[in-house]
């Protein structure tokens, strides 16, 4: 995720040695014991009843948890691979590599493309609701479309049984992502928090609620992802029939379902973002690829060279460190542009 490694920046390590300094240099009374000056308490999380089994199955905190999309899209695509078969249709033909063409596409993990991030988005969100357990699951108010609209027009009688497309879900995402300015990453990450709260709450998403769901899980991401965070009353812009204070609302009560849980490892957004390839491509919907040209070829040998000349350096001044303590630093030579 780009140059950080979560979305929540820890406390400042100074602070905590103010802290602790201060506490050092209080004097204790000698006759109270452990127990009474306090020193023998627990930390905060140790406190806390954490079950880590449930965690090592949540595919939003643990990233070897596969994710929920994914899995209830692969019965639609074993499905789909059938009908093929049966019916002999010709699939859309791709572009393979030779050794006379490379063909790559512009989207990475560090620098997603947005329009295909969006799309396989909504596809995922598509699957949730149409794959979605007969059992239901809890009822969550803030997010039901017939209690909290988004437009002032009439809700429908059989609005929760209407289940859209996943072209619906797709304009009704790339508007607030288009009209907010929002970048690719925080697509990546709405989804995951989408998924955080389906399994934190306990929550089923359905054709009445998946709207504000959605909506929900956009803003959170966009401020925690964004340095430069669209506020609540920017979506109403957007959305012209929504108030302020529901926007509020629904943001409280996402968190507060989601324990305030709002950070993201690096290797679960990796995790995201790779199955959200396997998705394109189960569903033909695979990112444009292009011929490899001589000044990419160019580039990506200066930088795999970079990266190698930095490895043999660390390498180097490990070996040297672990010889002698004599000089830990060691000299750092330069090499010389010659022009």
């Amino acid at each position: 995720m780009g140059s950080t490694t979560s979305c929540c920046v820890p406390s400042s390590p100074k602070l905590r040695r103010n802290t602790h300094s201060r506490l050092d240099s209080y004097p204790q009374d000698a006759e109270l014991g452990g127990e009474e000056t306090g020193c023998n308490l627990q930390h905060i999380s140790d406190r806390e009843n954490v079950d880590e089994s449930s965690m090592a199955h949540n595919p939003s905190d643990h990233p070897r948890a596969g994710t929920i999309f994914l899995s209830k899209s692969q019965h639609d695509a074993r499905d789909k691979r059938k009908s093929l078969f049966i019916n002999n249709h010709e699939t859309t033909r791709r572009k393979y590599s030779s050794c006379s063409t490379i063909f790559l596409d512009e989207n990475t993990v560090s620098q997603p493309d947005l329009k295909n991030t969006i799309k396989c988005v909504a596809l995922a969100v598509y699957y949730h609701i149409k794959n979605r357990g007969t059992e239901g699951g809890m009822v969550q108010e803030i997010f039901d479309e017939k209690l909290h609209p988004l437009t002032k027009s009439e809700v429908p009688a059989d609005y929760d049984q209407r289940r859209p497309e996943q072209k619906q879900i797709y304009r009704f995402v790339r508007t607030l992502f288009s009209s907010a300015q929002l970048t690719a990453e925080c697509a990546i990450v709405t989804l995951i928090y989408l998924e955080r709260l389906l399994t934190y709450a306990e929550i089923a998403i359905g054709p009445g609620n998946w709207k504000r769901m959605v909506l929900g899980a956009i803003l959170l991401a966009s401020k925690v992802w964004d340095d430069q965070a669209v506020w609540n009353v920017d979506y109403c812009q957007i959305l012209k029939d929504i108030a302020v204070a529901d926007m509020n609302e629904l943001e409280r009560q996402f968190l507060e379902l989601l324990q305030f849980n709002i950070n993201v490892p690096s290797s679960v957004y990796a995790k995201y973002y790779f199955d959200l390839r396997s998705l394109s491509e189960s569903n033909d919907l695979s990112f444009p690829l292009e011929p490899l040209s001589r000044d990419k070829a160019q580039k990506l040998e200066a930088i795999s060279r970079l990266c190698d000349d930095k490895y043999k350096e660390a390498r180097r001044a490990a070996r040297k460190r672990s010889a002698s303590t004599d000089d830990l630093r060691g000299v750092r030579w330069v090499p010389a542009i010659l022009s």
